[in-house]
């Protein structure tokens, strides 16, 4: 069974009348600008999203609208190789696209940092574990990215706005790493997401109730830098690239949606808590 073959089951539960609202927000649209072209009123608008994200689990409309439009690429016919059995076994990272929405898990390096390293992965879509010198080295450096930081929300459009995310990052003394990822959305509802992780690319499962997600995969191409790739059923769902100021007081995480065909980044801001 190949990749397209796997529905997104958080989608599976989404009536007509929301899927038409995610698909607007997906195509760029607000809710003022959906009310307007369905001539329906914000509040309508609003309570189909709040319905949407009820019924999956996903704590941002925007996240939701940009899972959605991630699925049509999975739906079209295009030879992808086929997703993993195992969550022990190699996820294999989709060519990029745009990912996750700015307030759910969130997660810059400069623009051509990011851009060669995405392409990379578009070019090589089944990308072998990173070589154990490469790993060693990365894991023996400093680790900036450590502690707990929270997202600043504020630069957040308020449609999409959650009431609050964090991120702490832990490394044990094999060198693995831990990511806990706390989430708190507009309409209340919390999520949790915990992984602990090597850097040799190879997929861990996640724990929590995150539904969207089961599997992670790191690599660390230098030691203020962390590169995630995120997946559900053995299909890539996007790629973030965690990057530390010089000064350890903020970072950005760009994010690449798996779904088209040239990577358009999106970045979010985080501040340190501890």
């Amino acid at each position: 069974m190949s990749a397209m073959d796997h529905p997104t089951s958080a989608l599976a539960a989404l009536n007509d009348k929301e899927l038409e609202v995610l698909r607007l927000l997906a195509a760029g649209h607000t809710v003022k600008s959906i009310a307007a072209s369905l001539n329906r009123s914000e509040g309508s608008i609003n309570e189909r999203l709040r319905d949407a994200r009820r019924k999956t689990g996903i704590g941002s409309s925007r996240e939701l609208a940009r899972l959605l439009d991630a699925q049509k690429f999975w739906d079209r016919n295009i030879d992808l190789p086929a997703p993993v059995s195992s969550t022990e076994e190699a996820l294999r990272p989709a060519p990029a696209g745009r990912i996750r929405s700015k307030g759910t898990i969130a997660m810059l390096v400069t623009l051509s940092l990011a851009s060669a390293g995405l392409a990379m992965m578009v070019a090589d879509p089944a990308l072998e574990p990173a070589p154990a010198a490469a790993v060693h080295a990365a894991a023996a450096g400093p680790a900036p990215l450590a502690g707990r930081w929270a997202l600043d929300v504020q630069r957040i459009p308020a449609e999409e706005r959650p009431q609050r995310v964090t991120i702490s990052f832990r490394v044990s003394p094999d060198r693995k790493w831990t990511s806990v990822v706390e989430m708190v959305g507009s309409d209340g509802t919390a999520s949790r997401a915990e992984s602990t992780a090597a850097l040799d690319g190879v997929p861990v499962p996640i724990t929590g109730n995150m539904g969207f997600i089961d599997t992670v995969a790191l690599r660390q191409p230098a030691p203020g830098t962390l590169v995630m790739t995120l997946g559900k059923a053995g299909v890539p769902v996007s790629t973030r690239v965690y990057t530390a100021a010089k000064d350890g007081k903020a970072m950005t995480e760009t994010i690449v949606w798996a779904g088209t065909s040239l990577p358009k980044l999106e970045t979010t801001y985080f501040n340190r808590i501890d």
